[in-house]
């Protein structure tokens, strides 16, 4: 019989808003810029404005057998994504046969900040519907340029939540992923078995959010992804009241569990 995995405590940091450790982003954005040079991704810059671009990456193998996209850092208080991204890139062990598209950061200003908004107050992962700010209209036209994905991944996390959890937005009934991603990831972090997690059903970690894709008017990134880039997303969820080392693992396993599951 296997030990339960031992697990980091909770620091019950997180009082009212997210209350744990910053990053210096451009410092990490140039970190990962550095790496995917010297791995062979090549730029392709989200261009904002002429006074700003976002860093982005592809890696396009010649027949792949999947496509996959995946972004980090839509909220500035939420550091493990870009520190994932940054891991994953240092890692260097991605499928031989897949292309991929990454955006490690979405939102630097929010992260020079340290909230959940960009620099003008507005939470970009609810503007993918009306498109009011100027990143969110960049990206779309970035998308715009990409191929379809089989497959997208938004890395976040929940200063709220008892543990790692998953959005699944499957419309088509693909063969799931979420059971295989869950399932790695409680090997470094706990899950969040709550039946009730900001507000929706879940069940063993994972919120089947396919439900609300016809009826929400706010649209976060994922639902721009289901309804115009891919028909199988993932949002990864890590726990923001746990070590940030156990925050940037559990989103890591999380990603490379859903890289082997994807058929």
């Amino acid at each position: 019989m296997e030990d339960a995995p031992r697990y980091p405590q909770r620091l019950g940091r997180n009082i009212a808003s997210y209350q744990g450790e910053t990053i210096d982003i451009h410092k990490l954005l140039r970190d990962v810029q550095q790496v995917a040079k010297e791995t062979g991704w090549q730029p392709i810059p989200l261009v904002v404005s002429p006074e700003l671009e976002l860093p982005a990456f592809q890696r396009v193998v010649a027949r792949p057998r999947k496509t996959i996209y995946f972004s980090s850092g839509t909220h500035g208080d939420e550091p493990a994504g870009p520190l994932c991204v940054l891991r994953l890139f240092e890692e260097n062990a991605w499928p031989e046969d897949v292309t991929l598209f990454v955006i490690p950061c979405l939102n630097p200003g929010g992260f020079a900040r340290n909230t959940r908004e960009n620099e003008d107050g507005v939470d970009l992962n609810r503007d993918y519907r009306s498109r009011k700010t100027a990143l969110v209209r960049a990206h779309i036209r970035w998308f715009e340029q990409r191929p379809r994905f089989d497959l997208s991944m938004c890395l976040h996390e929940d200063w709220e939540s008892h543990g790692f959890y998953v959005y699944e937005l499957n419309p088509d009934l693909q063969p799931s992923l979420a059971a295989h991603i869950v399932e790695r990831v409680k090997q470094v972090c706990p899950i969040d078995m709550s039946e009730l997690i900001e507000g929706r059903e879940a069940c063993g970690g994972v919120i089947c959010a396919n439900r609300y894709l016809g009826t929400r008017p706010d649209w976060p990134e994922a639902f721009y992804l289901i309804h115009h880039k891919t028909r199988l997303s993932y949002t990864l969820e890590g726990p923001s009241d746990f070590p940030l080392l156990t925050r940037v693992n559990a989103l890591a396993t999380g990603a490379r569990a859903a890289f082997e599951a994807l058929q």
